[in-house]
């Protein structure tokens, strides 16, 4: 069966279908990934300056001061916008990088398989997930001697949670799909899938480096596999007319 041919490219949407690994222009995918770039470069210009006594003692970049996500400001200080926010924010630009690529590769995919506004939801849905894995990580590690997420103000940003999402529910649909990983090395998308999970299982589970990281990217993974299987979930989320024209 050719990859065209499957039924994530006969599912009856609004838009002609993508090929994958390409998009066209200003879909949703597309409009993410410049949103994402806007920001890295707004939040390496402008800073917040911190002194003390007429003294800087801190520059810390404004956006990333209002958006990131911590247990102490999204949660001890009801501040649930960053929920949303700490999705567009990157550490550096590798970090930005690896999850644009990702989101270039397997984002049209699923946006041709569950309509654009769905495919919206689903996104921010899975990135809102990934606080709820760092959150647990954060309970795990305050209720026992791990060193993990000790202070509630450790800050979390990135759109891993999402794009994980994303990859396990493309290795959903397209389980045999054939993937380069850095252009030479040919990998089945559900063999993809499964390496990123045991690596971000295995992380969390021995206190690996970004521990709290791969616990949001373990959150987001769930996240994507619940609503790719049950993606009806999705038209609740929208409004009673846009559900009447999502497949027509």
């Amino acid at each position: 069966m050719g990859l065209y041919d499957r039924d994530y490219y006969r599912a009856p949407t609004r838009h002609p279908r993508t090929p994958f690994g390409g998009m066209r222009m200003w879909t949703v995918t597309t409009w993410l990934i410049a949103i994402n770039v806007a920001v890295f470069v707004l939040n390496s210009t402008f800073y917040q300056i911190i002194s003390r006594g007429g003294q800087v003692v801190a520059k810390i970049p404004l956006i990333e001061a209002w958006g990131h996500f911590s247990v102490d400001t999204a949660i001890f200080q009801f501040q649930l916008w960053r929920f949303i926010t700490f999705q567009f924010l990157h550490a550096d630009l590798f970090h930005l990088l690896f999850n644009m690529i990702g989101l270039y590769f397997f984002g049209p995919m699923i946006e041709s398989y569950l309509g654009s506004r769905r495919f919206l939801v689903f996104y921010l849905l899975c990135g809102m997930a990934g606080p709820f894995g760092y959150m647990l990580l954060w309970a795990w590690s305050n209720a026992t001697t791990m060193q993990l997420i000790q202070d509630a103000a450790v800050p979390l940003v990135g759109a891993s949670a999402g794009i994980f999402g994303i990859l396990i529910a493309a290795a959903q649909i397209a389980p045999d799909a054939t993937v380069l990983v850095y252009g030479f090395f040919p990998v089945r998308l559900r063999v993809l899938a499964w390496v990123l999970l045991a690596v971000a299982l295995y992380t969390v589970l021995t206190s690996g480096n970004n521990a709290g990281g791969e616990a949001a990217h373990l959150g987001g993974a769930v996240m994507g596999w619940l609503l790719i299987r049950n993606p009806h979930v999705l038209d609740l989320l929208l409004p009673p007319e846009r559900r009447r024209m999502q497949f027509r």
